[in-house]
């Protein structure tokens, strides 16, 4: 099971060994409109992989990776040259926070630690009119949720969390270069239906769909609407029409509030609870009433 090094918040790295028993064996063109951190689309064997997503920047840095796949002995000399010029720590290289302030402050003290640099690093970002990836990177990996955030006036503007550059980062970077170097993969930032009317589908095409959820309050869902949800089933509808094996998941009930849309659309076709993990941008703890499924055509 392979996670992706954008560790971002919604991604369905904890469901990937349930989805995978799901998928269809034989995958021509793999086809992902919400695409994310791209967990999911790390543990399938496809010949081609078509993906997408609304945030430009989410497909930046997997453009940004990409290129490196094939040089990561320049990727991490220059990102550990920026941890250690930002003053950051790096876990990984052993560079940790002192014990007198893990002390003081149990809970948050990379936050504490690392909140000078990460504000500076910020800046600088900002005022190179965000082109440096390698910062955007860091960002996302020393920000609060690993979320990517801008404002109004296109700065990036997450606080610093309580984390830093650790074995685990390290070891999601190397399996996306190990795995993403030699596949064929094309990544487009644009409206989903617009994305899925531009493919060509053969018989062993698959559709996975990831789309924001409705009922939930996550960062990530704020923009996505009702008539949204609406387009994204009726487009489905269609492919069902031409054929085309789908599979989507998405919240049934969440909070007590129940996505209606979605349940009597999926009553159409075939279901399947999954175990869900579930995790909101402003609650990190699984939500133990949270109904999440699976639907599917084939």
């Amino acid at each position: 099971m392979t996670r992706s090094p954008l560790f971002y918040v919604g991604d369905k790295y904890k469901l990937v060994p349930q989805l995978i028993k799901i998928f269809p064996n034989n995958i021509s063109n793999y086809v992902e409109p919400f695409y994310g951190g791209g967990s999911s689309q790390l543990s399938v064997n496809a010949e081609r992989f078509y993906l997408n997503d609304i945030n430009e920047y989410v497909i930046k840095l997997h453009l940004f990776l990409l290129e490196y796949s094939t040089k990561r002995d320049v990727f991490f000399s220059r990102i550990f040259e920026l941890i250690e010029y930002y003053k950051l720590s790096c876990s990984f290289k052993s560079k940790i926070v002192p014990t007198e302030l893990k002390k003081k402050y149990p809970k948050t003290y990379y936050s504490k630690f690392n909140k000078e640099g990460y504000e500076k690093l910020k800046t600088d970002y900002n005022f190179e009119k965000c082109s440096d990836m390698f910062k955007l990177y860091l960002l996302l990996i020393y920000g609060f949720n690993h979320m990517i955030r801008f404002n109004s006036n296109n700065e990036f503007n997450l606080p610093v969390g309580n984390v830093d550059f650790n074995k685990n980062v390290f070891k999601a970077l190397n399996d996306y270069f190990d795995l993403q170097f030699n596949r064929s993969i094309k990544l487009c930032n644009c409206d989903f239906e617009l994305f899925i009317n531009s493919l060509k589908f053969d018989e062993n095409t698959f559709v996975y769909f990831d789309p924001p959820y409705l009922i939930s309050m996550s960062e990530y869902n704020k923009n996505w609407t009702e008539e949204e949800e609406k387009r994204l089933y009726a487009l489905i509808d269609e492919l069902n029409d031409k054929g085309v094996k789908f599979g989507i998941t998405n919240l049934v009930q969440h909070k007590g509030k129940i996505n209606n849309i979605f349940k009597e659309w999926s009553e159409k076709y075939r279901v399947l609870d999954i175990t869900s993990n579930y995790i909101s941008f402003n609650d990190n703890t699984i939500k133990q009433n949270s109904k999440e499924i699976y639907v599917y055509n084939y």
